[in-house]
């Protein structure tokens, strides 16, 4: 099937960063899949640009190791390993663990009824066949939990690993025998908060991690 590929036009970024934009997020979402090769022509002719933009982006996306170059075969998107994925997801935990510590203390009444409002939205989204959509909704739950942190520099940290969490959570909820535990832990969350127990709230957030660590390793593993 032939990913859906649009470029969105933006006024402020030159057209190299767009298409990289658009290429970039084709492969979070999962839409250009790993080990699919990334003819230049084709794409070019796809997002209705020239090759010169097309040839910037995958340099780009090799640099952030979501592209590989093959001798003798060109460009493909990189295949998600077992090494990058604990790369990614043990600094997510260390991070998210902190948030959710921070959160306890200065998360407001208004903030937790956002949270708990997410929660519901989450759990309505998981009738959805799309994937992609459950995941956006999911980090707006965690989202609301990172700025309620009133701690910049963490959020900006945060934000700037949101991409490279994206592919791997995409790939986490397609197992869909994991959506009532992922839904129970979004509440335990909740309570926590709201006890202001940074201790369990911490304990959680770091389980709620490493179940997501070991459902994607067991669906690379088995692919």
């Amino acid at each position: 099937m032939e990913p859906k590929l649009e470029v969105t036009m933006d006024e402020y970024l030159p057209l190299r960063d767009v298409v990289f934009k658009t290429l970039r997020q084709a492969i979070l979402r999962g839409e250009l899949k790993p080990g699919e090769r990334l003819m230049e022509i084709k794409l070019a002719n796809k997002l209705g640009v020239s090759r010169t933009p097309i040839r910037e982006a995958i340099r780009k996306l090799e640099l952030e190791g979501l592209v590989l170059m093959i001798p003798r075969r060109g460009a493909e998107v990189a295949e998600i390993t077992e090494k990058s994925l604990r790369d990614v997801l043990e600094v997510r935990k260390s991070l998210e663990e902190l948030a959710v510590q921070l959160a306890c203390d200065r998360m407001t009444k208004e903030g937790l009824e956002e949270l708990k409002h997410a929660a519901k939205d989450f759990e309505a989204s998981l009738d959805s066949e799309d994937v992609t959509k459950i995941a956006e909704v999911d980090v707006v739950y965690h989202d609301i939990i990172y700025q309620s942190t009133d701690n910049q520099k963490l959020i900006q940290l945060l934000n700037n690993f949101r991409e490279q969490m994206y592919r791997y959570r995409v790939e986490y909820l397609k197992r869909k025998e994991c959506y009532p535990q992922l839904l129970e832990e979004h509440e335990a969350i909740i309570q926590a908060i709201a006890k202001g127990s940074k201790a369990t709230a911490s304990e959680i957030m770091g389980q709620h991690i490493e179940n997501q660590a070991v459902a994607v390793t067991d669906l690379l593993r088995h692919k």
